[in-house]
């Protein structure tokens, strides 16, 4: 029987518990998929005729993270100017997006602990101070506010967002979801992608615009991972 020196050995053992180990990324991947159940009914029910009739489910590796429901059609201009840290410019703030529901507590894009339920979210930019400065590489965000408390689907101030998502919170902050661009290249969405830089997980999807002509907007939403100072 042919034997192996003691060092081989060890260093194939080694070897095997590396490979084993450099993996937690595919260990804990997320995926993306279809889901034929209408939007929750602790949604107002103009805010629920406002979305689509089908949502996406992500799920992890403790099961169901999220069930998101887009809107319809979403208030935008098809052609607005680019604005420096703005990836998606053609919405105002305070524009309804989507709902979300959480089967469990979960933290937001600031750490921040949110009780498992149903929220709105509404688009809102990151300030331009710098108390927000590295937060993310773009100012896009969806603020989350309890079903309850959000009852009209119609564009908000950005007071009026923010006074709505501080309830999420039960603090002076609201709770924020980072939006960022789509990956680039083509895939079957909705689907979700990782991203090594702080360790975020993104479903993408497609979110169509009111009145636009053309194709519907890619983006894609931070679920799993916060800001690097959070």
């Amino acid at each position: 029987m042919q034997t192996f020196p003691a060092r081989t050995f060890l260093f194939s053992l080694f070897l095997a518990l590396g490979l084993l180990g450099a993996e937690p990324a595919a260990a804990q991947s997320y995926k993306a998929e279809s889901l034929g159940e209408p939007p929750p009914s602790e949604l107002a029910d103009q805010v629920r005729h406002a979305l689509s009739p089908t949502g996406i489910r992500v799920t992890g590796p403790s099961g169901a993270l999220c069930d998101l429901w887009l809107a319809k059609a979403v208030a935008g201009k098809a052609n607005a100017p680019q604005s420096l840290g703005v990836a998606f410019p053609q919405f105002a703030q305070g524009t309804l997006v989507g709902a979300i529901r959480f089967p469990s507590s979960v933290k937001d894009y600031r750490k921040q602990l949110i009780k498992a339920g149903v929220y709105t979210l509404r688009y809102a930019l990151l300030p331009e101070n710098g108390n927000h400065m590295g937060v993310a590489p773009q100012r896009d965000f969806v603020l989350a506010s309890p079903a309850a408390a959000d009852q009209d689907p119609s564009t908000l101030t950005i007071d009026q967002t923010l006074a709505l998502s501080r309830k999420a919170t039960g603090s002076n902050h609201p709770s924020v979801w980072s939006l960022a661009p789509p990956e680039d290249h083509p895939k079957s969405l909705p689907s979700v992608f990782h991203l090594d830089d702080g360790d975020l997980w993104l479903v993408e999807f497609q979110l169509p615009l009111q009145g636009a002509t053309g194709s519907p907007l890619s983006m894609a939403l931070v679920v799993v991972g916060s800001a690097p100072e959070a």
